[in-house]
């Protein structure tokens, strides 16, 4: 399949003419890295954008994650940390080009792949838990939702083209679709996608598709170019299958992947930077186009990191997005990105800017978080169902719920022993508790659905539920409900009459904290004190699990599983003098307390799962 001058492509600034792209009438080389403006405060953009050019790339890719701009139907959010538009200004001030990918889907390690949660509120008639609307697909709902994102980003960010001054010179049509193993009419869908990118106003830059080698006919467009996705030491083999598939087009590396990225209870992930460098070396001395994913990965503030579902496995990823990138979480150039820089001013003859200085990372002694107040006081008012409601259900998008009944006579075996609990569907993580007491854990990464516990009538019981991450890759997507999805059984039999108290966190609760004793789930507020802002890691590995909040900016979550121990704090979250941390930890006791350190701190998760207790009986 070739891209020739009579494509719609080719009346672009930046187009295909034979084997080569020709920007403005030149040759032009893509040599790019990705950065998303979600995973690095808003004040440090330009710092990263500098050190992206520094190192000698002429272009930055960057992703727009729907969820973040449309947090309802119809209510859309461009501004501050959201000024997409802003940070594709900024790296045009840089003398950066831009590749855009607008998804709509765009996976990226995200919550539910970008998509915003009230996609998947309604639910199929009968009392189904099976969504209504179906995600990255030709119905018509859906197209509907996707078309009006679309159409109100095209505003944001359509004047931004090259053609009208811009620096935008390229933009992807939908995202891997061609991983997306569907037996629906996947040309309908994709051309559906096509046009309400070129309606948005998009059709001013060059368009592409972007997969893998063995995924490009199931994902790509006739007659448009197609680019392809792979990682660290997959170039030999999986390159010819681009140059095979259309060998009559430039060959455009669209991800690079340089790094990877963390789950939870797994090993922190390094990667080989001697093999990347021969690799990207040997792309840009053949001439091919090249994006880095990442050039520098960030964080995945708040609640918004991803999970993978490898072979059925539930994998929530962590909040850091170090990715061992280039430039690592906190912008600090590492050794690979001089080795890069180095590499890049040879084989392209540049002569590169300095490399923008980074200030020292800051360190502040242990200190305790002396007021404290439980989860359990002054919950919402709860929301009355027969049967339990997913988090989507009742308009909310991330955080806790909490699931609440009392046992009645005939609920199983309650009082003649252990009784065992089953709940169809845990996303993600649940404690049971039976009056107040902890009887255990149900994690959806174990694959569990059952715990046994102890229960008399009228005891109450409660199961508190973490949305740990939607999936966000695979056709899993179109049902990664959050909180209960299903019925909830003890011996076999159904409990009904629940109340449901959302717990958003959004903001976390701001009063009843007081110098006291805390257990179970409780929150930790404390004020410390900084003379001279600076970025700095908070070290969270005397905590148990939960999320870190501080001056109001959720950093995002700590679990003592690993393979993370500390959470990214930017400086520029910081202010000179007081400021205010507040912790929720499922693992609440007496005391805590916390640090900061000038550098990340990792925990091997064979030693975390070999110091905790065992869990209760499934």
């Amino acid at each position: 399949m070739g891209v020739g001058p009579s494509d719609p492509v080719a009346k672009t600034p930046l187009h295909v003419e034979g084997k080569q792209f020709v920007l403005n009438g030149k040759p032009f080389q893509i040599l790019s890295g990705e950065i998303e403006y979600a995973r690095v405060p808003r004040a440090d953009w330009s710092d990263r954008l500098r050190k992206v050019r520094a190192m000698g790339l002429n272009t930055v890719t960057v992703y727009v994650f729907w969820n973040l701009h449309e947090r309802r139907p119809g209510e859309f959010d461009f501004s501050g940390q959201n000024d997409v538009a802003e940070f594709i200004r900024e790296a045009q001030r840089e003398g950066l080009y831009v590749v855009l990918r607008p998804g709509p889907y765009v996976c990226a390690e995200w919550d539910l792949g970008g998509y915003p949660a009230w996609l998947l509120k309604e639910s199929n008639p009968a009392g189904s838990t099976t969504p209504a609307l179906l995600l990255r697909s030709s119905q018509p709902e859906y197209l509907a939702a996707a078309r009006r994102w679309m159409l109100r980003l095209g505003k944001e960010l359509a004047p931004l083209q090259a053609d009208r001054g811009g620096p935008i010179i390229a933009v992807q049509v939908e995202n891997e679709y061609g991983s997306f193993k569907v037996k629906e009419d996947r040309q309908q869908y994709l051309q559906q996608v096509l046009q309400m990118v070129r309606d948005a106003g998009f059709g001013e830059s060059m368009l592409y598709t972007a997969d893998g080698g063995d995924e490009l006919r199931d994902g790509s467009i006739p007659g448009m170019l197609a680019a392809i996705d792979f990682g660290t030491g997959d170039l030999p083999h999986e390159l010819p299958k681009l140059q095979a598939f259309q060998p009559k087009a430039p060959t455009f590396i669209a991800e690079y992947w340089d790094g990877w990225f963390d789950h939870w209870g797994e090993k922190h992930q390094v990667t080989d930077a001697a093999v990347q460098e021969a690799e990207i070396r040997a792309a840009i001395e053949k001439g091919y186009s090249i994006s880095l994913y990442m050039v520098e990965g960030g964080t995945s503030f708040g609640w918004m990191n991803g999970a993978n579902s490898d072979g059925g496995n539930y994998q929530p990823d962590v909040s850091s997005y170090d990715y061992d990138a280039p430039i690592d979480e906190a912008g600090r150039p590492r050794a690979k990105y001089f080795a890069m820089r180095k590499m890049i001013a040879e084989t392209t003859h540049q002569t590169l800017p300095p490399v923008p200085d980074s200030p020292p990372m800051m360190k502040l002694p242990r200190w305790q978080l002396k007021e404290s107040r439980s989860l359990w006081v002054n919950l919402p008012t709860p929301v009355h169902a027969d049967a339990p409601r997913s988090m989507e259900e009742l308009d909310q998008a991330y955080g806790y719920i909490l699931y609440r009944t009392n046992l009645k006579a005939g609920a199983g075996n309650v009082g003649g022993g252990p009784a065992l609990l089953q709940i169809d569907a845990v996303h993600s993580y649940a404690r049971v508790y039976v009056d107040g007491a902890l009887q255990g854990t149900i994690d959806r990464r174990l694959g569990q659905t059952q715990l046994r516990i102890n229960a008399q009538v009228g005891q109450r019981l409660d199961v508190l539920v973490e949305n740990s991450g939607r999936i966000n890759f695979t056709t899993k997507i179109r049902g990664e409900r959050a909180g209960i999805v299903g019925d909830v059984k003890l011996d076999g039999i159904v409990l009904r009459d629940w109340k449901i108290v959302p717990l958003p966190l959004d903001p976390p609760p701001a009063d009843g904290y007081r110098e006291q004793a805390c257990a179970g789930p409780c929150f930790y507020r404390s004020m410390f004190q900084v003379s001279a802002p600076g970025d700095t890691y908070l070290n969270t590995s005397s905590l148990g699990k939960g999320v870190v909040w501080v001056n109001g900016h959720l950093l995002g979550r700590f679990w003592n599983i690993g393979p993370m121990g500390s959470l990214f704090l930017p400086g520029a979250w910081l202010h000179s003098g007081s400021n205010e941390v507040i912790v929720m930890d499922l693992d609440g006791g007496p005391t805590a307390s916390i640090s900061a350190d000038d550098h990340p701190t990792y925990l091997d998760p064979k030693a975390a799962a070999k110091s905790m207790p065992a869990p209760a009986a499934n």
